[in-house]
């Protein structure tokens, strides 16, 4: 079992070693179902690996991908469009 939790890397890893999740394990904590990540995989948006019939994701590669959709402030203003004659308009019927 200790063999086990050393590949899933839940005990202790070295320096070096690779943090292997399953898809599953990605999709969770991604927040995502398995179907969307198997999108991002075949849409080459997150690298994944095929061990026979088996596919892995690596951790470190989940967390760069995470940070690689990382919102920037100001580039949401298309969703929430504020027009000072809709303000206006909207006042007025309130009235």
């Amino acid at each position: 079992m200790a063999e086990q939790d050393d590949l899933r890397g839940g005990t202790e890893r070295g320096a070096g070693e690779i943090r292997w999740l399953s898809t599953a394990e990605a999709a969770t904590r991604l927040g995502i179902t398995s179907r969307t990540l198997y999108r991002f995989i075949d849409e080459g948006q997150l690298p994944a690996y095929r061990f026979g019939r088996v596919i892995r994701l690596k951790a470190n590669e989940v967390d760069d991908f995470i940070e690689s959709c990382r919102i920037e402030p100001g580039t949401l203003e298309h969703l929430y469009p504020e027009s000072t004659s809709e303000t206006s308009a909207t006042d007025a019927r309130a009235r």
